[in-house]
């Protein structure tokens, strides 16, 4: 298959590395003292990031649900030991409405694993830094929640005013930036406590979630292997594809790799547009990933989509677009190979 939806955990997600793959192959069959290997993955992380540490837990829904815990009970054993109930604890989240996405499950029943309960501020419309505020003055808030994806909705949320919010209260703040990597460290720039990131997406390590933060809130997620994080913990080969992966990204020119990935794109939309009746532009990532995709508007572009999925090599593109007649392609992980392939079947399917 041709995977033009994007970094899609039901498609596998991204392509790593021949370099990473190695690392992870001479990984399985060795032995670590795992505790010592998560000090050397937060050192990288840390090194890679500007975070002060960092974690490696299973994927970023488990960062979610263990960074939660870490707000909660810290690292004393018997809170750890005692959650989900998260009875005597401030166990409150405090989230802008509009930020409530589903990835495959809803961001709320991840933060509710850990004994947490959501409170919801504003609406799924949007939310103002007044709405936050007005949750965050309540008792027992035990962290604010944010996210940075495409898939929030609303007008964006001023980060750093929201985590200005919540630490005038002492209130820890958190941001889910799954698909976020190449932007961590703006992330963290905005104040937040924890930054949760997927190894798997566009790091293209194997399945992981990263947590760069703060010390101590670090170092209380890692505690939650004591407790519920124990189901949620990373594999030996995961942390050190995780350590080759952010290796690699170190040594990329990030200039380059961004001027060719926008040139791929708008290659590919000039050509796209020759075909009749189609019409193609290339729009930024809505979140500021720096990516850029290309939009197509095609005549009946739910049977062109069915198609492409149809066909061998089966095509997998973005169609959330699908009721303006429009076709969303993301070609990071793309050879040019693939990217005539597509060419190809689009010519055939529409001319």
């Amino acid at each position: 298959m041709i995977n033009a939806k994007g970094t899609f955990t039901p498609l596998g997600v991204s392509r790593s590395s021949d370099g990473v793959a190695d690392a992870v192959a001479q990984a399985l069959p060795e032995f670590f003292v795992m505790t010592e290997l998560g000090d050397r993955v937060s050192e990288t992380i840390a090194q890679v990031t500007g975070a002060q540490a960092g974690a490696v837990v299973h994927c970023t829904a488990a960062g979610i649900t263990l960074a939660v815990a870490a707000t909660m009970a810290g690292a004393d054993p018997r809170r750890i030991a005692s959650l989900p109930d998260a009875t005597d604890m401030h166990n409150r989240v405090v989230m802008p409405a509009c930020h409530v996405v589903d990835y495959g499950h809803s961001n709320l029943q991840a933060i509710r694993l850990s004994g947490a309960q959501v409170d919801l501020a504003g609406d799924e419309t949007r939310c103002t830094i007044d709405d936050l505020e007005a949750e965050l003055d309540g008792p027992d808030v035990c962290c604010l929640m944010l996210v940075s994806s495409r898939l929030t909705s609303g007008p964006p949320i001023d980060l750093v005013a929201a985590i200005r919010a919540a630490h005038r209260r002492g209130v820890p703040a958190i941001i889910d930036g799954a698909a976020q990597f190449p932007r961590v460290a703006d992330l963290l720039a905005t104040g937040a406590d924890l930054v949760l990131i997927s190894g798997q997406k566009y790091l293209a390590s194997p399945t992981a979630g990263l947590v760069a933060g703060t010390w101590p809130l670090v170092q209380a997620v890692r505690a939650q292997e004591k407790g519920i994080g124990r189901t949620m913990k990373p594999t030996k080969e995961a942390v050190i594809g995780v350590i080759a992966a952010l290796e690699e990204w170190q040594a990329l020119d990030r200039m380059k790799w961004e001027a060719d990935e926008l040139a791929k794109v708008s290659e590919f939309a000039e050509a796209a547009a020759k075909i009749p009746g189609v019409t193609a532009t290339v729009v930024p990532d809505p979140a500021g990933l720096q990516i850029s995709r290309a939009v197509l508007t095609v005549p009946n572009a739910h049977d062109v989509a069915t198609q492409l999925e149809a066909g061998n090599p089966s095509i997998y593109v973005m169609t959330d677009r699908l009721a303006d007649d429009q076709l969303v392609l993301e070609l990071v992980p793309l050879t040019q190979d693939e990217v005539d392939v597509i060419l190809a079947r689009l010519w055939s399917l529409l001319t």
